[in-house]
């Protein structure tokens, strides 16, 4: 199941590639910001927790207890929670670096873009409000991409919305024709809340299969 999974993050990665490629003047993520990686739900599926905790297990000891930590206290924190949608930073970030960037979840990879819905209605990513993607060209009155700006700034590519919501690329077609299963969806942190010992046997299995 991995391997096919591995096959269809191959696909997505060279997609995604080509989207930031086209949208590189628009594009200001760097190394140690880190705001996509905080404050939030981080959907993950079955097959993408198993994948990072694949990767989790060839990392030093002295990093996995960092996460083991992390993840104690957001349980914790979790545990106290007593409204609906709990945020949180996620516990693979070390130092404000993701301690497991190549296994990384679908929703991680994606972040950054603007995301095209099913009403063609384009959604910035949150971070362009910080002065980060899209900003450049960001309408901060209106909260609107600005055609003024782009046109001011002589910009050669044109801002694009893609169809790259969580719920899309995680769609049964996918699992048909990469032959795996996503399996059950829910908060990252809610895996290790609820069955996190359970899962890291089967990511073992795995292993050594």
């Amino acid at each position: 199941m991995l391997e096919n999974y591995l096959t269809y993050l191959i696909f997505l990665n060279n997609k995604l590639s080509k989207f930031f490629n086209s949208q590189k003047q628009f594009i200001f993520c760097q190394k140690g910001c880190a705001r996509c990686c905080k404050n939030a739900e981080f959907p993950y599926s079955e097959i993408e927790l198993k994948y990072l905790l694949y990767g989790f297990m060839r990392l030093p000891k002295e990093t996995q207890d960092k996460i083991e930590a992390n993840i104690q206290k957001v349980v914790e924190e979790k545990s106290k929670f007593t409204g609906d949608n709990f945020h949180y930073d996620c516990p693979f970030l070390i130092d404000d670096v993701c301690s497991v960037y190549d296994y990384r979840g679908i929703v991680c990879r994606t972040f950054g873009l603007l995301t095209k819905g099913a009403d063609d209605r384009i959604k910035v990513p949150f971070c362009c409000y910080q002065g980060l993607n899209y900003s450049n060209i960001l309408n901060k009155k209106t909260k609107k991409l600005s055609q003024y700006k782009i046109k001011k700034l002589k910009l050669v590519d044109e801002p694009l919305g893609f169809n790259i919501s969580y719920k899309f690329l995680t769609d049964p077609d996918f699992e048909k024709s990469f032959k795996f299963k996503f399996g059950e969806k829910k908060p990252l942190i809610d895996w290790f809340y609820e069955q996190k010992d359970k899962l890291q046997q089967a990511a073992a299995a795995e292993q050594s299969a």
